[in-house]
């Protein structure tokens, strides 16, 4: 953390400009050995035009922007340099700063000292990523609203609540003489700890939903050989990433894309056809299908309309009949039968599209409202959930109070890592702040 970091923060590739980042606390003087101006002249938040000098040679003409700590993102003195788009002089200038006292800085470090020095807390930072990863506008504007602070918007009245419970058990345990504090006892705190299960299962719920919007649901095509699952991989996609022929077991490998629907993104994935095969190769593929079909979340199961559903169909129906699934007939350009008729031959998947869509219609969330972000906010809301119940269930064995408090203690420490916010001295202070002055 005392050490001045550097790294170019723009794509190594020409184009009109690249910027080099510079944060620390000689920040300003390892770029002032390079510059023939003065920074230390400027005023905090200006950008200077000047030339990158290094032995009298002109490098390169930069503008120089100045954010003086802690009003930077850093919260610490933080230089920018645009350069002129060049790989090689971007190069020669990153590698002048770090000739003159700055060290190369580990990849997300800048966001990294932005949480560390109190910036933001752990949730934006992961916003800052998803914003980057965003595939959709929904996913942008969720993103958007993770980097303003959403999941601590969400969480704070929850987990001020559950603090201030935990404090005055503490107070009543510790301090039993202490007559100012309201006196909890099992009765009084098991309908708080049902509205907070309540509260917390709808987060998660709604969690789940925004990582739908955000990664896609993770949905597999299945069916036997030759049936059509490549063809009509490709006319979602709409491009010819799948190989297709007429021969069985063309396809020996899972392969992937993604689709943005009306009501949906679909994490989509080719899959090798099932059926008996000696062929090792296509073997191994039909092995990666059946990991896939047991991760899937949803499954587009792919039956051949020019011929009667066979033994091996039936048995692949029943495997899939408990997780959310759709039956597509394909090649009705021979035979018109299925409800949901595709001739992906012809491109044609206009239904299965319009079948998707209604089947996920309840799908669409108002992205104003604020949401736990990804699969690790959801992991630790999940832990703080489980000991939720475990403190329903020691106050319904009638333990004592005290025991209570351990299972409340660790859903707050859950929550809290959420935010990055691990600390018992949050609790302190609130437990302290029962107290009379002069206590």
């Amino acid at each position: 953390m005392n050490d001045t970091i550097a790294a170019i923060a723009t794509p190594l590739a020409q184009g009109a400009i690249s910027i080099i980042k510079v944060s620390g606390q000689d920040a300003i003087e390892c770029v002032n050995k390079i510059f023939d101006r003065n920074l230390n002249e400027f005023e905090r938040n200006t950008i200077n035009y000047g030339n990158i000098v290094v032995d009298g040679e002109i490098i390169d003409e930069v503008m120089v922007s100045i954010f003086k700590g802690p009003h930077s993102f850093t919260r610490e003195d933080v230089v920018e340099i645009n350069t002129h788009g060049g790989v090689l002089v971007t190069k020669k200038v990153l590698s002048l700063i770090l000739a003159n006292g700055a060290r190369l800085a580990n990849p997300g470090e800048f966001s990294q000292r932005a949480y560390l020095n109190g910036r933001l807390d752990l949730t934006q930072a992961e916003a800052i990523n998803d914003l980057i990863e965003a595939n959709n506008d929904r996913g942008l504007k969720l993103a958007v609203s993770g980097l303003k602070g959403s999941v601590k918007r969400l969480l704070d009245p929850l987990i001020e609540d559950l603090l201030n419970t935990i404090a005055v058990i503490e107070v009543n345990i510790d301090y039993p003489e202490y007559d100012d504090v309201e006196m909890l006892s099992n009765e009084i705190v098991k309908p708080r700890v049902d509205s907070w299960v309540i509260d917390l299962e709808k987060i998660i719920d709604r969690a789940y939903k925004t990582q739908e919007i955000k990664d896609g649901v993770k949905t597999v095509i299945v069916g036997e050989p030759n049936v059509g699952k490549s063809s009509i991989f490709n006319a979602l996609i709409e491009q010819d990433k799948a190989i297709v022929t007429n021969i069985a077991g063309t396809t020996r490998d899972l392969i992937e894309d993604k689709i943005r629907l009306e009501n949906v993104t679909l994490a989509l994935i080719d899959t090798a056809g099932l059926r008996d095969t000696d062929d090792i190769i296509e073997q191994i593929g039909i092995s990666k299908t059946k990991e896939a079909l047991e991760a899937a979340e949803f499954v587009i199961m792919v039956l051949d309309a020019s011929r009667p559903i066979n033994e091996f169909e039936e048995e692949l129906l029943e495997l899939i009949k408990d997780q959310k699934h759709i039956i597509v007939h394909n090649k009705t350009d021979i035979n018109d039968i299925g409800e949901i008729k595709v001739s992906a031959i012809n491109d044609d998947v206009t239904n299965l599209e319009v079948a998707i869509n209604e089947m996920f219609k309840d799908n669409i969330l108002d992205v104003k409202q604020d949401s736990l972000n990804n699969e690790r906010q959801i992991g630790l809301a999940l832990k703080a959930l489980n000991h939720f119940k475990d403190a329903l269930n020691t106050i319904a064995m009638g333990m004592e109070l005290e025991l209570v408090a351990i299972d409340l203690n660790d859903g707050y420490l859950s929550l809290k890592e959420i935010l990055g916010e691990v600390s018992r001295d949050d609790l302190l202070d609130t437990l302290f702040s029962k107290f009379c002055l002069g206590k």
